[in-house]
């Protein structure tokens, strides 16, 4: 999708593109915005509150090429972010820190049309008032995040002094991450580095590019650990940790994550909720002992049975 020049902070205009061509606006505008629900876009349009071409339209609506779509996020107050009893996958809990193996399709802090349902309220429930502060209190214990599809380890700090050792270490880049993901095609090169900077896409402000002027330094290391017909299975260390950074890394050299429809292919051949990636491995030193630890969050069943169906089509 193209953006254009919105009205206002809260005002968004966008014209379809090929890529996009016959799919249903309700789901366009959640790949768009990935930030929201598909369920807080449903209540937009029936509310008559999305605009194809300048016209109300309904949810069933199928987008085409340059149709031009505008919509307006209504302001609304701060809500209070309430605990919720959601059960959590949980890797270590002591009184410093907790790490979590976060599900797909869990937003990891409230944001518009995802005030309920988020990790922060799962831990609100878990840990109390047992969590730092330095985020607010939309973020609570949160030092770090990962996208709603990817799964995987997420650090949540209980205190303040916690908090602002893990910050410090994922500052210096010196937490230690390693990421699975199934890409589309098979790579050639056994390792890799993909060494390119990541800034907005200048054609689209909610996605990340390579290569964009005053870009960020990105640096994402891949090894293969299998192949595939038509996909590889990877492992993706990162040495920077900017937004999107595997997606955007690795559909730059041509290999985009199977299931990302943002940054890969429209259409996927398997039935994938969002990209195939999970956070595995995450490693830190303890804020209080001093000690490094590591941890590995099992991969979830959707990928470990994705595999399965691939390894049928393994390549030597």
């Amino acid at each position: 999708m193209k953006q254009g020049k919105a009205a206002s902070m809260e005002e968004f205009r966008f014209q379809i593109t090929e890529d996009m061509v016959d799919e249903r606006i309700d789901k366009c505008l959640c790949i768009l915005l990935d930030s929201l629900s598909r369920s807080y876009f449903q209540k937009l349009i029936k509310d008559g509150l999305v605009l194809v071409n300048g016209y109300p339209v309904k949810g069933s609506y199928r987008v085409q090429a340059d149709d031009c779509v505008a919509f307006s996020l209504p302001e609304t107050a701060e809500p209070a972010i309430v605990p919720e009893d959601i059960p959590l996958d949980i890797l270590y809990e002591d009184e410093d820190l907790i790490v979590v193996n976060k599900p797909k399709g869990m937003v990891v802090h409230p944001a518009a049309g995802h005030y309920s349902g988020t990790l922060v309220n799962a831990l609100l429930f878990h840990c109390g008032q047992s969590l730092s502060g330095i985020n607010g209190v939309l973020r609570p214990g949160i030092v770090h995040r990962i996208d709603m599809d990817t799964t995987g380890s997420i650090i949540a700090c209980k205190n303040d002094r916690s908090h602002a050792s893990i910050a410090e270490q994922l500052k210096e880049h010196t937490v230690n991450r390693r990421y699975h993901a199934v890409c589309c095609g098979v790579l050639s090169n056994d390792e890799g580095i993909i060494d390119k900077p990541i800034g907005r896409d200048p054609r689209d402000r909610k996605k990340m590019a390579a290569n964009v002027k005053d870009g960020k330094r990105a640096v994402t290391r891949y090894r293969v650990l299998q192949r595939f017909n038509g996909y590889t299975y990877i492992e993706c260390t990162l040495e920077t940790g900017r937004t999107h950074q595997i997606r955007v890394h690795m559909a730059s050299i041509g290999h985009p994550l199977l299931g990302d429809k943002v940054y890969g292919f429209a259409r996927c051949p398997f039935p994938l909720e969002g990209q195939t990636l999970h956070a595995k491995i995450l490693g830190f030193v303890h804020p209080s002992t001093g000690k490094y630890m590591e941890l590995d969050a099992p991969l979830p069943e959707y990928f470990r049975h994705l595999l399965n169906i691939l390894s049928q089509t393994v390549l030597i």
